[in-house]
C-alpha cells in the first residue's frame, strides 16, 4: 500500500473514531496536543492536503459508482422536487435548490417554516422526489422526514457520508461523500462540489432549463435585480 493511501485511510480512521466536533478539536488542534500543527502556516498546509484528498476521493468515488448519474435522473424525471437538510445540512440543501431552481419549476427547498413536513406529507405522489442531505451526527427530523415521504409513495434521493448512514435504508438512490477533515469540523468541500455536479448534470438534462434560464434572466432585468457595473 502506498504510503500516502495509508495515511488517509488512518486519517479516515481517526475521522470517524471522534464523534464531536469537541473531541476532534481536542485530537487535533488543541494546545496539549503532540501533533498539532506549530504554526497557522503549517495547519494551513495540513488542511489544504487532507481537502485536496477528499475531494478526489468523492470526485472517485462517484465516478465510479453512478450515483450521481442516478440522482440526476431521479431529479430529472420528478414532477415535483423537494429538498430538505438540517442543521449544518440545511445549507447544502439551499444551495442545491438556489442552482436547481434557476433551470427547473416545482422546486421546494424544506425550510420547517415556509415549507413543512406536515403540509408536504399528506400530497406526496410517487412522481415526487426527495432530496435529503444528513452528515453526522444525524439529525432525527431528516431521517423521520425520508421515512415518512418514501411511505407516502415518493422517491428519496440521499445524499449522506456513510455507507451506514440512517438515509441508506430508505432511500432509492445513495450518494455517498467523503467528509475526512483535518479540523474539528468535518468538511463541506467536497459536499458543495457534489451539490454543483447534481444541480449542472440535472440541469443539463432539463428539456426547458435554457428557456427557463432566459425567462428569468429577462424578468431578473425587469425588476432590476443585480447591481450592473457601468
Amino acid at each position: 500500500m502506498a504510503t500516502g493511501s495509508r495515511r488517509y485511510e488512518e486519517a479516515y480512521a481517526e475521522n470517524q473514531r471522534l464523534a464531536t466536533p469537541d473531541q476532534r478539536f481536542g485530537a487535533r488542534l488543541g494546545k496539549n496536543t503532540a501533533d498539532r500543527p506549530s504554526s497557522a502556516a503549517a495547519l494551513q498546509a495540513k488542511l489544504v492536503r487532507q481537502e485536496t484528498h477528499t475531494l478526489d476521493e468523492a470526485f472517485d468515488r462517484v465516478t465510479a459508482d453512478g450515483s450521481l448519474l442516478a440522482a440526476s435522473s431521479a431529479v430529472v424525471a420528478a414532477r415535483r422536487r423537494f429538498v430538505v437538510g438540517t442543521g449544518k445540512a440545511f445549507a447544502y440543501a439551499s444551495l442545491l435548490a438556489m442552482d436547481l431552481s434557476a433551470g427547473l419549476s416545482h422546486v421546494n427547498l424544506v425550510d420547517g417554516t415556509l415549507v413543512r413536513p406536515l403540509d408536504i406529507l399528506p400530497d406526496v405522489r410517487d412522481s415526487d422526489v426527495l432530496v435529503a442531505f444528513s452528515f453526522r451526527r444525524y439529525r432525527r427530523e431528516t431521517v423521520t422526514f425520508a421515512e415518512q415521504f418514501a411511505a407516502a409513495g415518493g422517491a428519496v434521493v440521499a445524499v449522506t457520508d456513510d455507507d451506514d448512514a440512517p438515509l441508506t435504508r430508505i432511500a432509492e438512490t445513495v450518494v455517498v461523500v467523503p467528509t475526512s477533515s483535518a479540523s474539528h469540523v468535518d468538511s463541506p468541500t467536497a459536499v458543495a462540489a457534489v451539490v454543483h455536479l447534481l444541480a449542472t448534470l440535472t440541469t443539463a438534462s432539463s428539456k426547458g432549463a435554457r428557456r427557463r434560464l432566459a425567462e428569468r434572466e429577462r424578468i431578473a432585468e425587469a425588476l432590476d435585480v443585480h447591481w450592473e457595473t457601468p
